[in-house]
């Protein structure tokens, strides 16, 4: 049975300024939302944060880390941040320009005793390498064997896993750096891959990753997932495992431009939500490429990630077809009942009926 769980990105933000690259934690009680570095009223912030009791209603917090790490200059992306229980402080991951150009970008850590800051830097960053190789760094504590990973990569080179020594500022003895996704194996958005996270559930580990291009005027972004039954590999992605050659969970819709570098939060009742960023096409078509917070219902359903369509966005008026996947004479309709039909040919195939919230 051909199973397809991608959708189109179409809905409002949650954070209705330049928020690109976002992280969102459930900490003390509250939500807190960590992004790459803006600037609002002339005021440049290394790394964003924003805090909210609910995940809808988000309050601005000023700069997680307000002292520059002394090994870089500027470039301030894709903040990740963990409580680490042994350290019992918050640890703080993220990209930045090294101070010598030739040596590229590196990933960073700062520590802080509270989740929104102040996060004060290591001197010396965890990992250097050439161009914009050594970036978007998301770190997991393994929930089967309790060990802490680090995933990263850009730069038109392989999603790479490395596990990580208890104190954050290094890598465990005797690990290697091993490569979980390669470049240019899928149809679309795979030239370059990016910015990872994992989730487990059921078994497997989700690896999320975006490609290819996040930014400006040729904006082109998706989020694309694999599984894994073990965190280090081999991951298996989508377009492989239903041999469409399409890996895409989320693309740009009609309202949605390049939506992409997602992060995963579970609420405080257990519900997963994925969290990522996206262009709204009046914008882009404007020529104004801020990438905006938004937030999703996720779920498993045998065995794969599905978004939920329709949550908080505008009532179609009538069902809208898409060709997608790059199959023939398939498209997918979506109703004001959240009804996902398919047809092939002169076939229509009922796969899912979602209930709106």
């Amino acid at each position: 049975m051909l199973r397809l769980f991608f959708v189109r990105a179409q809905k409002h933000p949650v954070i209705d300024t330049d928020f690109p690259d976002p992280t969102v934690i459930l900490a003390e009680g509250k939500y807190y939302a960590f992004a790459t570095n803006s600037t609002r009223n002339g005021v440049l912030f290394k790394v964003q944060v924003a805090e909210s009791p609910d995940l809808k209603n988000w309050k601005m917090k000023g700069d997680a880390m307000p002292q520059k790490p002394l090994w870089a200059s500027s470039d301030f992306w894709a903040p990740h941040v963990i409580y680490n229980n042994i350290l019992q402080q918050y640890v703080l991951f993220f990209s930045a320009q090294t101070n010598d150009a030739a040596k590229g970008m590196g990933i960073g850590v700062a520590f802080s005793k509270s989740p929104a800051g102040p996060y004060i830097p290591e001197p010396e960053p965890l990992i250097t390498d050439t161009g914009f190789v050594a970036i978007d760094a998301m770190v997991i504590k393994d929930p089967v064997t309790h060990k802490y990973f680090m995933t990263w990569g850009s730069g038109f080179q392989p999603i790479k896993i490395r596990q990580l020594k208890t104190t954050m500022t290094g890598f465990e003895n005797g690990s290697t750096a091993l490569s979980i996704i390669p470049v240019a194996e899928d149809k679309q958005y795979s030239r370059l891959v990016e910015g990872p996270w994992i989730d487990y559930d059921n078994g497997f580990y989700y690896l999320y990753y975006s490609g290819d291009n996040c930014c400006g005027e040729q904006a082109n972004y998706a989020v694309l997932v694999a599984r894994a039954k073990n965190i280090t590999g081999p991951y298996t992605r989508l377009g492989e495992w239903n041999k469409t050659g399409n890996s895409v969970l989320l693309e740009r819709g009609t309202h949605l431009i390049a939506p992409g570098h997602n992060s995963i939060i579970k609420d405080r009742a257990g519900k997963r939500w994925i969290a990522y960023h996206a262009i709204p096409a009046a914008a882009f078509r404007s020529g104004k490429y801020a990438r905006l917070m938004y937030l999703d219902p996720v779920r498993y359903k045998d065995g794969w990630p599905i978004v939920k369509m329709g949550h908080l966005q505008p009532k179609n008026k009538k069902a809208r077809p898409i060709v997608c996947c790059g199959l023939p004479n398939l498209k997918w309709y979506r109703n004001n009942t959240a009804l996902i039909l398919f047809k092939y040919g002169t076939k229509s195939i009922i796969l899912e009926q979602i209930k709106t919230a």
